[in-house]
């Protein structure tokens, strides 16, 4: 720590209950922080106030409050959903999963005999690849303990033959789609929704067929009765609503792998910029700042506090870096009591010492164990990527100190 570094306390502040700050105030910065739920820590400063973040939208329904979250798992009511073919009516009485395709031995099965299978819980952050392409669009991510059986046990039951070397998972939303549009060759066809991925990382994954959240019944607009959970993916890659698995000996080219959910980027090679696609998959290393606050120093100067959360595909996070103003990037320390699964996101938090009035600038950066460095704007594999899918850059913040 430099000189001119204060901390505000030897321990961090939760993030604050929005339920609390109702009524209270319409300035972010005049509200108190209170106790979290993930953590009990002492010796808060009671001076400790919230800075706005410029420029940001107001929050929605079922979207993610990063200021105001409490909890470690996300609240209900701050879950997206997304749906690309509406939300289909099911029959649960007449409910079955049909698991078919290239097995010796296929399967049909109803939910009381899925719920009779063996139970467990797999928690998992859950983001959707376009989280972050926008100011507009940067609360569609949730961590949860999801509940079900086992995907790679009842594949086994099934016998996959020799030549099986895909699985796709097909969910009950369907919808007319059009093949070569305005050519003499059009096709119109109805479809279901999804998604694919080898044989071999079904088995291997800890994939879940699930249907509770949180330990009570998933809600049909996150897909029951029953969704697939595939940690580390990104969300479009979990199916809800799921009817059917089939297994195959060939890629499948449904619009969600190979037409749409497809990133493209630039490159240079031999002096010419190529251009490649790739079917939008597994997360990328991603931390945002979610949270500042501030404490009053006297002489209208204050001590900043950030507070944020890091995640990606598994692989363990080594650290996150904060950098404040252009300076000299600084290690934020973790919050350990989210330290609970890789496929879930760890909180962090760091003291930034002095600052005076005027408008600042916050960037984080994880790092994870492999090496990878979570890119900024300006580098090649974020500056040439032409679509939007995948939007894991570093997050500038900006905030504004009054005098």
């Amino acid at each position: 720590m430099t000189p001119n570094q204060r901390t505000i306390d030897s321990k961090p502040i939760p993030f604050m209950d929005r339920r609390a700050a109702i009524g209270r105030s319409l300035q972010y910065a005049a509200l108190t922080l209170s106790m979290p739920t993930w953590a009990a820590f002492e010796n808060q400063s009671s001076q400790e106030t919230l800075v706005p973040f410029l420029d940001m939208p107001r929050t929605r329904p079922n979207r993610l409050d990063w200021e105001m979250l409490t909890d470690w798992i996300t609240p209900q009511d701050q879950v997206f959903n997304v749906q690309h073919y509406g939300m289909p009516e099911i029959d649960l009485d007449a409910f079955r999963l049909t698991l078919d395709g290239l097995v010796n031995k296929p399967a049909v099965l109803g939910m009381d005999q899925i719920r009779s299978m063996p139970k467990k819980e797999q928690l998992m952050t859950l983001e959707c690849s376009g989280n972050g392409s926008s100011k507009g669009f940067m609360d569609a991510v949730y961590n949860s303990r999801w509940g079900g059986t086992p995907l790679a046990p009842l594949l086994q039951q099934c016998q996959p033959s020799s030549e099986a070397t895909e699985v796709v998972f097909y969910g009950a939303d369907t919808k007319e789609e059009v093949l070569r549009p305005g050519t003499n060759r059009e096709l119109k066809i109805e479809v279901p929704f999804g998604r694919s991925m080898t044989l071999k990382e079904a088995m291997a994954l800890p994939l879940l067929l699930a249907y509770e959240r949180n330990g009570a019944p998933m809600e049909h607009r996150n897909g029951a009765p029953l969704r697939l959970i595939v940690p580390g993916y990104y969300g479009v890659a979990n199916v809800k609503w799921l009817t059917r698995i089939e297994l195959r000996d060939r890629r499948y080219m449904g619009r969600y792998m190979a037409r749409d959910y497809v990133t493209v980027r630039a490159r240079e090679q031999d002096g010419e910029i190529i251009h490649e696609e790739t079917s939008v998959g597994r997360m990328n290393l991603k931390s945002i700042i979610a949270r500042v606050t501030q404490r009053p120093l006297g002489q209208g100067k204050v001590a900043l506090r950030a507070y944020g959360a890091a995640w990606g595909d598994g692989t363990p996070i080594e650290r996150v870096e904060v950098q404040l103003n252009d300076g000299a990037w600084q290690q934020a320390r973790w919050d350990e009591s989210s330290q609970t699964s890789p496929y879930c996101w760890r909180f962090f938090w760091m003291d930034l010492g002095e600052v005076g009035p005027g408008d600042h600038t916050l960037i984080s950066r994880a790092i994870d164990q492999k090496g990878r460095i979570q890119p900024s704007a300006e580098d090649d594999e974020i500056a040439l990527k032409k679509t939007y899918w995948e939007a894991y850059a570093q997050w500038p913040r900006q905030i504004r100190i009054e005098s």
